[in-house]
C-alpha cells in the first residue's frame, strides 16, 4: 500500500497509488486536510483500511512533496563507516551523531525538478530512507523505537554544498534551498523490522550508480536515532526524520560532479519505491 499527496485539476489531494492512477482518500475524511493532519492524528492505518473497494479518481496528477506541511524535520548527518573520512580532516568518527533541521519548503515531489540556485550551483544529491513517526514518545528506548514509526519514505537530501560552508558550526543555511531536495513518493506503512533492518539504499544519476549501501552499517542504527533525539525532544506523530546518506556523494569525487540542468537522481529502497527527479535552473 502506497499513500501519496498529489495534485490534479488545480487541487492538492492525498490518496492511494494504484496501476491505473490514484484513488482520492482526502474527500472521505475532511477531518484531515492533509496527510500530514491524518499521521499526526493517529489516522494513518484507517487511510490505509479505507482502500479496499475503491475504484481510481484521477489518471492525470502530479506527486507533490509527500507531507508538505510537515512542520519538523530532522536530518542525521555522517551516518556510514565511510562518510567521516569523506571529509579528509582527520578528525574521529563522532561519539554523537550530528543533526540539522529541514523545512518542507526545502522540498519537491516526486518527477519534479530539483531547483539549482543562480546565487550557487554545487547542487548536490543524497539518497536517503526517511521515517514517519507515529506514535507520540520522549526517552523512547531502542527496543521500543520501532513502535514509535508509522510510515517509511525516501529522500534526495539536495544540497547546495558551498553554503554548508558559510559557518563553523551549522549547514542549515545550505540544506534549505526551495525545493533544492525531494521527498516522497509515497508513504508504505512501516510493518516489519527488516524493511529497515535488510534496506539497500541506491542512488543513480543519468543512470550511472552513485551510491551503494545498506541501513545495517549506519553508525548510529534508526533505533539508536530515536532513542537519541526523543531524549531532548518528545517526538511527536508526523515528524520525519532522515536517517542518513551513504558515500558516493558528488562533492567527494575529485574534481565534484555536481548536478546540473539536465540530469536526472533516482534513489531507491526495495519495498519502498523509486524517488526520481530531474534537474533544472531556477526561473527569476
Amino acid at each position: 500500500m502506497r499513500i501519496a499527496t498529489y495534485s490534479a485539476e488545480g487541487r492538492i489531494h492525498y490518496g492511494a497509488v494504484a496501476d491505473g492512477g490514484m484513488i482520492a482518500l482526502s474527500p472521505e475524511f475532511p477531518q484531515w486536510p492533509t496527510l500530514w493532519d491524518a499521521v499526526r492524528a493517529g489516522g494513518f492505518s484507517e487511510l490505509i483500511a479505507s482502500v479496499a473497494g475503491k475504484a481510481v479518481s484521477h489518471t492525470d496528477f502530479q506527486y507533490e512533496m509527500v507531507m508538505p506541511n510537515a512542520p519538523r524535520i530532522l536530518c542525521v548527518g555522517v551516518n556510514f563507516p565511510d562518510r567521516n573520512a569523506e571529509y579528509k580532516d582527520g578528525s574521529a568518527q563522532p561519539k554523537y551523531m550530528s543533526l540539522f533541521p529541514r523545512f518542507a519548503s526545502g522540498f519537491t515531489g516526486h518527477e519534479q525538478p530539483l531547483i539549482r540556485p543562480p546565487e550557487n550551483h554545487t547542487l548536490d544529491y543524497e539518497g536517503e530512507v526517511a521515517i514517519v513517526i507515529g506514535k507520540e514518545g520522549r526517552r523512547i528506548a531502542q527496543d521500543d523505537a520501532y513502535d514509535h514509526i508509522a510510515a517509511l519514505t525516501l529522500c534526495n537530501e539536495g544540497t547546495i554544498r558551498d553554503w554548508v560552508r558559510h559557518a563553523k558550526f551549522n549547514v542549515t543555511q545550505g540544506k534549505n534551498w526551495d525545493r533544492s531536495g525531494s521527498l516522497g513518493p509515497w508513504l508504505v506503512p512501516f510493518e516489519t523490522a527488516s524493511q529497515l533492518d535488510d534496506a539497500r539504499i541506491i542512488t543513480r544519476v543519468n543512470g550511472e550508480l552513485r551510491q551503494d549501501d545498506v541501513l545495517s552499517r549506519m553508525v548510529f542504527s534508526v533505533r539508536r536515532e530515536i532513542e537519541y533525539i526523543s531524549t531532548f525532544m518528545t517526538l511527536q506523530p508526523g515528524d520525519i526524520i532522515i536517517t542518513g546518506t551513504p558515500t558516493g556523494a558528488g562533492a567527494r569525487f575529485d574534481p565534484p560532479r555536481y548536478l546540473v540542468p539536465g540530469d536526472v537522481v533516482e534513489i531507491e529502497v526495495e519495498g519502498i519505491g523509486i524517488l526520481r527527479n530531474g534537474v533544472a535552473d531556477e526561473i527569476l
